[in-house]
């Protein structure tokens, strides 16, 4: 979706153990897709030197405007995509044969393994006066074993809760105070959406490395404050999670075990080589000039209403040029 989307290499996250507990502010990022003329996101992760937080490699925010979300049919491979939405419903189709309205509290997880193509739209009410729209687009990174898997949609209209000292959470994926959500994951992982006024306390494994994105309010945390806007990296070795929070203050909790392998991400891929990541974007650039039967046959295969014959929705997202130099890792200056 972005025009000109630079190369991304993730060395791996440290083997030999974590290293205990911090606080580290990542300012978010304006990234435009699509033009100057579509939708403006916030972007926090990925950071040059923070690539990933457990197998999470994503995090965009958007709204609240009234800009519609408005993305023709565009591929992916090597990821899972998790779509929250916090206001304002959005119209989901992929290759698999999904059709979907997914709302405020609902969860889309989107499976790419070895190739699928989507699309996304805001939905318009009768009246055609678009709502405001906000809501949060994030990556996980499929482990090299199920990397290749076929590809997969899951939409859960109810998720469940954890609550506890000063916490309410919603847990959208993984296991959270031991709630553990219905969504289909592949490595051990967690994402909550959480909301507490005053001094709240939240369980946590020690295991996993964690952030968090504070969307309303704001908290305290290790005596530093943690506002909307920028991704609080809280590293490993965490038992607990004190924090003094704002009234109304609600917050994304994401984190996971630290991700062991390396990554190279480009536009809309997770591979692991350049050389495969080229081949992902010509074989969706291929598909460009086949027919219905064909593309749907082909690798991403073909997104429900956007064929040849869809209309004002017909069409689709060209994969941008590569880049004309092979990038070397960059180096992962949070240790875990």
């Amino acid at each position: 979706m972005e025009v000109s989307p630079q190369q991304e290499v993730c060395p791996p996250a440290a083997a030999e153990g974590p290293s205990g507990p911090c606080l580290q502010l990542w300012p978010e990022r304006e990234v435009p897709l699509g033009g100057v003329r579509a939708m403006n996101v916030r972007r926090t992760l990925p950071q040059r030197g923070l690539p990933t937080i457990g197998a999470w490699c994503f995090l965009d925010s958007f709204g609240p405007d009234r800009t519609a979300m408005s993305v023709l049919p565009h591929p992916h491979i090597g990821l899972q995509t998790v779509t929250w939405p916090l206001a304002g419903n959005i119209r989901h189709r992929d290759s698999v044969g999904s059709d979907v309205v997914v709302r405020p509290g609902e969860l889309n997880i989107m499976t790419a393994g070895h190739g699928v193509s989507h699309s996304e739209f805001a939905v318009l009410p009768q009246d055609g006066v678009l709502p405001v729209q906000r809501g949060l687009q994030l990556w996980v990174a499929l482990p090299d074993a199920d990397r290749h898997c076929a590809p997969a949609f899951e939409q859960h209209r109810e998720l469940p809760r954890a609550t506890g000292a000063g916490f309410t959470a919603t847990v959208m994926v993984g296991t959270f105070d031991g709630v553990a959500s219905p969504a289909t994951m592949f490595s051990p992982i967690v994402g909550a959406d959480v909301s507490c006024d005053g001094d709240a306390v939240l369980p946590l494994d020690p295991e996993f490395e964690h952030g968090i994105l504070v969307l309303d309010g704001g908290l305290r945390l290790d005596g530093q404050e943690l506002p909307p806007g920028p991704l609080g990296y809280l590293g490993t070795g965490r038992k607990e999670l004190r924090l003094q929070a704002d009234p109304g203050t609600r917050f994304l909790l994401i984190g996971g075990e630290p991700f062991r392998e390396e990554l190279l991400m480009w536009w809309n891929f997770v591979g692991r080589t350049h050389d495969e990541v080229e081949q992902a974007r010509g074989d969706w650039e291929a598909q460009a000039g086949l027919s219905g039967a064909e593309a749907a046959a082909a690798r991403y295969g073909l997104v429900p209403g956007h064929g040849p014959d869809a209309g004002a929705e017909a069409g689709r997202i060209p994969a941008p040029p590569l880049p004309g130099v092979r990038l070397t890792p960059r180096k992962r200056t949070v240790r875990d």
